[in-house]
């Protein structure tokens, strides 16, 4: 019996550093690595020992012969990777991993005093950094994120249904606690302290932000009301606080998603899921609600080129494929898209789409009663959101006929069309590619600042991919502190602290953000579910400030 990995793989390559036999693809030292949409285990080598399954932060790996039928898939998957590939040689000598520590020099002269570093952002790519630190150096951390409550998009962005990829979080928390570590969320740079004197009281300052801001289609009606951004879908269904609860109206039948990545899929499939699928992750109340509700039945994922192309990974559209309830429909208009399914490798994701039903879909007829489906209709871009006080419609183009003037009738609009990052306060900014201008990881003309995940590289790779990212980025802040390139603060540790509670008294730390995580499993117990989590900035800083927030009933 082998193993196999499955969706919810975040590429980090625990698993890769714990295999005793090499059997773990690609390692970060193979060209593929962050290239992939996953790693794979190569069923002619795995001896079944298990230790991959031990070590995965998401629970993605298990044996091929136990997977439920809507994971069988992956263990073809797997193996297919390896068809005609060479990959390295098996190790020699028990307990070899062919991948250890990044290579970059962690020594630090004995000597050397510890480091004094401010963290901005608690998401991966910042936690990534922290761990870095903390395990290979004696440095001390200031943690700081805008929001009163750690995650980053690990809390606000993964799917409220996809609770293994969110465990990757309990691998950071037991960070916020660090000795080392003094956590100050609720503060935000640019607000409440200046970039220069994070710097001023850091001997280097390494900026985690992400890259938040959706991007736009730039046709006309797209700030109807009723076309929003995927992205404030998003964090309206995981309880962001920074979106109210009635930011999104669920009354059409139709909803159109133009794009075809995975957060296109993530909103297709939150939309006609059963409410009561729901329940078992942490989806936002006032979203659960709204589903209940709902008068959603359908969901048109417009992509403007063919199958063959479509930005979604295999994992992703496989979870499509056994949605209970959902039928999955392939909008035949144009013949280019039959053409690619039909001729894909067995590997494509095109060829996914295979058995799926297709044909041509009347627009003009509203959405099957009783029913629930999500359509992909291929080469389609979006021409103009139609309506006068709100949306009615969205015009796209119609490749079978080669006209541009197709109308799908719809109330609803979701623009998921990729992210960028926006401007960091004191920091130089690239427009045309949303990130701040590095060599490696540190900041043009900036001395001390570094910057790691998204705003460093563009809105590109998973949870795991921030991993040999942030290495990069603490290899170079460390080089430079062993050649003299830092300055050292002009304060002692706790000034900082101080400069930040005189002006934010809603500051939260360490002890406020676990009365937060006690507050919200206890509304969890209280109504059967995982976490119930508080969804304003008061209900945050209150359970903070409180310990225990007062659970009625």
């Amino acid at each position: 019996m082998t193993y196999a990995i499955t969706q919810t793989c975040c590429s980090d390559a625990t698993c890769i550093s714990v295999c005793p036999v090499n059997c773990i693809h690609p390692t970060p030292e193979e060209p593929d690595f962050g290239r992939t949409e996953m790693l794979y285990i190569d069923p002619k080598s795995c001896i079944d020992c298990g230790a991959c399954a031990d070590a995965c932060p998401v629970d993605a790996v298990f044996p091929v012969d136990s997977l439920p039928a809507s994971q069988r898939e992956y263990g073809p998957i797997n193996a297919a990777w390896f068809a005609d590939r060479e990959t390295g040689p098996a190790p020699a000598g028990p307990n070899f991993h062919a991948w250890g520590e990044p290579s970059f020099d962690r020594t630090l002269p004995s000597d050397f005093g510890p480091l004094r570093v401010a963290v901005v952002g608690t998401g991966p790519a910042g936690m990534y950094a922290v761990e870095d630190l903390l395990l290979h150096t004696s440095a001390e951390v200031t943690l700081i994120d805008r929001l009163p409550v750690a995650g980053g998009l690990i809390r606000y962005g993964v799917a409220p249904d996809h609770l293994a990829t969110k465990r990757a979080g309990d691998t950071f928390a037991r960070f916020h606690d660090h000795p080392r570590v003094r956590l100050l969320l609720g503060v935000e740079v640019g607000r409440d302290v200046t970039a220069d004197e994070v710097a001023a009281h850091h001997d280097a300052v390494v900026y985690a932000v992400g890259a938040p801001a959706g991007r736009r289609l730039g046709i006309p009606g797209e700030d109807l009301p009723g076309s929003i951004c995927a992205t404030t879908f998003v964090s309206w269904y995981n309880a962001h606080p920074e979106v109210a609860a009635d930011a999104v109206g669920l009354s059409a039948e139709r909803a159109v998603v133009v794009g075809t990545g995975n957060v296109a899929l993530d909103t297709a499939r939150i939309l006609v899921s059963e409410p009561d699928a729901l329940v078992s992750g942490d989806i936002a109340g006032h979203a659960l609600e709204a589903l209940r509700a709902r008068s959603v039945r359908e969901v048109v994922l417009l992509g403007r080129r063919g199958p063959e192309d479509a930005a979604y990974t295999r994992s992703e559209l496989l979870a499509l494929k056994h949605l209970p309830g959902v039928e999955l429909v392939v909008d035949d208009h144009d013949p280019r898209t039959g053409a690619a399914i039909d001729g894909a490798e067995p590997g494509d994701r095109a060829a996914l789409l295979r058995g799926v039903t297709r044909k041509t879909v009347d627009w003009t007829a509203p959405p099957p009663p009783d029913s629930r489906r999500i359509v992909f209709r291929f080469h389609s871009a979006p021409l103009e959101v139609s309506g006068d006080e709100a949306v009615r419609a969205v015009r796209v183009t119609d490749g079978a006929s080669g006209a541009d003037g197709r109308e799908i009738p719809t109330g609803l609009v979701l623009r998921a069309v990729g992210q960028r990052g926006l401007p960091v306060s004191g920091l130089p900014f690239d427009e045309a590619t949303g990130t701040v201008p590095h060599e490696a990881g540190r900041v043009e003309g900036m001395p001390g600042t570094y910057v790691v995940g998204w705003i460093k590289r563009g809105p590109s790779g998973g949870i795991g991919a921030n991993r040999t990212c942030a290495a990069e980025t603490v290899g170079a802040l460390l080089d430079d502190a062993v050649h003299g390139r830092l300055e050292a603060p002009v304060a002692p540790a706790k000034a900082f602290q101080r400069l930040v509670r005189r002006r934010n008294r809603r500051v939260v730390d360490a002890r406020g953000l676990a009365g937060i995580e006690r507050t919200e499993l206890a509304m969890g117990r209280r109504d059967g579910r995982p976490r119930v989590k508080l969804a304003t900035l008061p209900e945050l800083v209150e359970a903070a400030r409180n310990g225990r927030r007062r659970i009625p009933g």
